[in-house]
């Protein structure tokens, strides 16, 4: 549970700032994937029924940033220009 927290705080950190987005978000993906087999899916595989709902839309969500990138107001895309 340690190790999850710190990658949370962590990668919470780097999204937020804009910096290293697609590889932060990217793990954070991976480590809600994990949260939802470990804790929600041994209570049942539908998400509705075991309450891991949330967990897979954050899953999803983060995913999507993975792919997309940092928006145009980022540090990283400040960074790409100089």
């Amino acid at each position: 549970m340690l190790v999850a927290g710190l990658i949370e705080f962590g990668c919470g950190l780097l999204f937020v700032l804009g910096l290293f987005v697609s590889p932060a978000a990217f793990l954070a993906s991976g480590e809600m994937c994990v949260a939802y087999f470990m804790v929600h899916y041994p209570q049942g595989p539908w998400p509705i029924k075991n309450k891991g709902e949330l967990a897979l839309a954050y899953c999803f969500l983060f995913l999507c940033f993975a792919t997309r990138g940092a928006g145009a107001f980022s540090l990283d895309r400040a960074l790409a220009k100089k």
